[in-house]
């Protein structure tokens, strides 16, 4: 019988091999992994909260500050009050100061879309921006057509697309 598949004893047998005789005697290699690691201790900065710190700080003022300079920065984009109207004018346009060519326009177009919407039937959902985006939506609209040749049978096309291209 074949002895390959059997276990050595050699490794359980301590001392036979050379220079194992002593078992007093302890090696002076070691494993890098059996070094100390992490042998210094992080303290805490005076910027990260320190209890002392917090303690003295104002964040009633801080957060006060911080809400001005976002103001700031927010009314930053918009025109000065000299620029604008005064505030009890109204903001919207009034029709006297809309020109005559511009209100014709506007009436026009008011009812070509009013006479637009009466002629077809809209789904509440049609005024999307993406719309039939999904990933073979065109292909569910066309009849499933049998033609009797696999190599111009739809299976064969989409296989040769997904997996060929």
């Amino acid at each position: 019988m074949a002895t390959a598949a059997r276990p050595t004893f050699e490794p359980a047998r301590r001392g036979r091999g050379k220079g194992e005789g002593d078992f007093s005697q302890l090696s002076k290699q070691y494993s890098g992994r059996d070094l100390p690691s992490h042998t210094k201790i992080k303290y805490r900065q005076t910027t990260q909260d320190a209890p002392e710190e917090v303690r003295n700080r104002d964040f009633r003022r801080e957060l006060e500050e911080r809400e001005r300079a976002a103001a700031r920065e927010k009314n930053r984009d918009r025109p000065t009050q000299e620029y604008t109207t005064s505030s009890s004018v109204s903001k919207k346009p009034r029709l006297d100061q809309i020109p005559p060519v511009y209100f014709c326009f506007l009436t026009q177009s008011f009812s070509y879309r009013r006479m637009f919407c009466l002629l077809f039937s809209f789904r509440w959902d049609d005024d999307v921006v993406f719309k039939n985006c999904a990933k073979g939506v065109d292909d569910q609209k066309k009849d499933k057509i049998f033609v009797n040749d696999t190599l111009r049978s739809e299976f064969h096309k989409k296989f040769m697309e997904k997996y060929i291209k």
